[in-house]
Order: C-alpha cells, then structure tokens, then sequence
C-alpha cells in the first residue's frame, strides 16, 4: 500500500500531534496547546517546505518509530537525538528522504526533552476548533500515539525553500526565566518575593505539558485566604499551597484559584518545555 500515511511502530513515552495551537477559546475553558516548542516546530516545518502550522509530532524523551506508507520527506529537531531509517544513521535538523515501508526511528534525546518530527505536507488528521493539536488536559484533538495507529499525511510540498535559521542548539546547564511580578505578589511576603528572585530551584520530575513544576524553597504567603477561580495565561506562576512555584506550559487550565505571583515572558517558555529533571530554574524579575 502507498497511500499517503505512516504506521506507528514505537509510540514513545509520550507523543502527541501538535501543530501551533487552538488560540482564542479560552473562555469557554479550551486552552491554546500546540508545540511546547513553537519554534523548533516552525523549524522542522521550515526544512520541508511546509506552512510553519503544519502538524508535526511531539516525543517526549525517548522518541518513537514510525513507518511511512509512501516515500516521504522528513525533518527531526527540537531535543537532538539520533536519527535512523532502516537502521541507518540519517542527518538530524535536516530534510531527509525516507523510501515508502523503511522504519523511521527517532531515538532518546541527548539534550531536552523533546523532539519534532515533521513530514512533507504536514500530519492531516481531522482539525478540532481549527488546530490538529492533541490537548492532553481538554482531551480535544487526536489520541496520544499508540503502537499500530495510521495517521495521514497532506501532499508534499512541490518545492522547500531555503533554510534561513541554524538548528536549535538545545537547552543551557541552567534555565534562566524572565519574569514580570503579578497579578498576585501582594499575596506573597517581601522575603516570599525575594526568595523568588534570589534562590535557585529545579525542575522537578512531576513536570509534565500542563505545567513545570519546580522543587525548592517554598513562598510564604501574606494572605492566606481563598482566592476565587480566575484567568490563567501561558506562563503564569502559580503557587500552590505547598508554596513551590509551577509555570504553566501550553495545556494549561484556563482558570485557576491559586495566586499567580508573576508571569514568565512568552519568548523563555519554549525553553521551560526543554528543560529536564533537576534542570537549575532561576527567576529573574524584570519590572
């Protein structure tokens, strides 16, 4: 058969479909997902020809196989990791061809946690409220991946264009994450927020596309009370009654009733999703 699909042979810890997000439904509780990643997802799609858009996958750690159904132009980025077809070491954060029936393995990655893998044409499963992304917290879009799966594959583009942007390098040895306090530091003690920009926390294993969750010394609080639910965007803050920040990443809720003590710049986000357990994470107010 060479119909214009792949096979999932290895579906990997966590892969998903993710293209650039379900922007604009948060009020009726649809967070945006998409890429963790946007820009090595542009990337991958930038390499092959594709609209930046296109749905690509999203392995988390150990990657996946696959195996297309026809003869098919493939790009890996993101996390680096080895690449092979049919065992054979093939260029990563590069087009590569692929022949229709070889296996296409994505191995673990070796900086980062997680790789993009884009096709000619871009993954065309059935878009939901205009994005193909897979939302792990709404269940909306197509399932995680799953040993034997078929998803298909949007026709080639007839011409790539040139690759205007090195590859990504992957994460530094410490995540460095800009900040801008509020809408809750009035919430918070003088020593809470000076914790904040002074200390060094880590990422903690519990982590997940929902949110990092850091491991370090807890906020104090200055009020105690309730909070009622309120907005949660992309990067908020938020502390929980254990006092260890959590910065929310593109599955996030869209409310919440924890304070949010400050919000993360979008442009650091990307590298909050590639960083591992016991990264160092370092706040840094930026007014």
């Amino acid at each position: 058969m060479t119909d214009r699909a792949f096979a999932v042979v290895r579906a990997g810890a966590l892969t998903t479909v993710q293209d650039l997000g379900r922007s604009g439904h948060a009020h009726l509780g649809v967070p945006r997902s998409g890429a963790l990643d946007p820009g090595a997802a542009r990337l991958v799609n930038r390499l092959l020809g594709n609209p930046e858009g296109a749905a690509v996958l999203e392995t988390t750690v150990v990657g996946c196989a696959v195996r297309p159904r026809c003869a098919v132009t493939v790009a890996v980025g993101g996390a680096p990791c080895p690449v092979t077809v049919d065992g054979r070491p093939v260029a990563w954060g590069a087009a590569v061809r692929v022949p229709a029936g070889a296996l296409l393995a994505i191995g673990a990655a070796t900086h980062g946690l997680r790789a993009y893998v884009g096709f000619g044409g871009g993954i065309a499963v059935e878009p939901v409220l205009g994005s193909r992304s897979t939302d792990l917290l709404s269940g909306l879009g197509p399932a995680p991946l799953a040993d034997g799966a078929v998803l298909p594959l949007g026709a080639e583009p007839a011409v790539r264009g040139p690759l205007d942007a090195p590859p990504w390098r992957g994460p530094s040895d410490e995540l460095v994450l800009r900040v801008r306090l509020g809408p809750r530091d009035d919430w918070f003690t003088e020593g809470a927020l000076r914790t904040l920009a002074t200390r060094a926390y880590r990422v903690s294993a519990a982590s997940n596309r929902i949110g990092l969750r850091t491991e370090g010394p807890p906020l104090e609080r200055a009020i105690t009370a309730e909070l009622p639910s309120e907005g949660m965007v992309l990067g908020a803050v938020q502390v929980p009654p254990d006092g260890r920040p959590v910065v929310f990443l593109a599955d996030h809720p869209t409310t919440g009733g924890y304070p949010v003590v400050a919000v993360v710049r979008e442009a650091d986000v990307a590298a909050a999703a590639q960083a591992a357990p016991g990264t160092v994470v370092r706040f840094v107010p930026t007014g």
